[in-house]
């Protein structure tokens, strides 16, 4: 039995003139979209985001001071050669988009990334100013009861 052997990905200086970048990606523009939010400096806005969190493909991420809510849903249209199946007619933000500075590489890590409920309560609590006498310690426990 032979082995599967992968060939490395084409790096975006090695296409020939003319040649189309997305003959060799899989089509991640097509497999999320994401729209900036407004930046959450409140607890009530974290809770918004904690809320984002809670449906599943969503996430929520920050880039140049920018905060933006990403959701992972794949184009109704895209086929499985990874094109798009309305191309004729497909939205301006799709005729806009250009493969100049795609994401086609791999190689970009966002400044933020959060992913679950659980990680937006704990950034906010770890970045939001604390209340006048609130303290990061736990309350301190009631004392044991003295056993004769």
């Amino acid at each position: 039995m032979k082995a599967d052997v992968q060939t490395p990905k084409l790096r975006r200086d090695q296409l020939a003139p003319g040649e189309s970048l997305c003959n060799y990606c899989t089509a991640k523009c097509c497999r999320y979209f994401a729209l900036p939010i407004e930046t959450p400096d409140t607890f009530s806005d974290w809770e918004y985001v904690r809320w984002y969190l809670l449906h599943h493909g969503a996430t929520v991420f920050r880039e140049d001071d920018t905060w933006y809510l990403l959701v992972y849903s794949e184009c109704q249209h895209l086929q499985a050669d990874h094109r798009c199946g309305i191309y004729e007619t497909r939205p301006q933000i799709c005729r806009e988009y250009s493969t100049k500075e795609c994401e086609y590489e791999d190689d970009w890590c966002y400044e933020q990334y959060i992913e679950t409920p659980e990680q937006a309560a704990e950034f906010a609590e770890a970045t939001l100013p604390r209340k006048k006498g609130q303290s990061i310690r736990s309350t301190k426990p009631p004392l044991l009861p003295i056993v004769t």
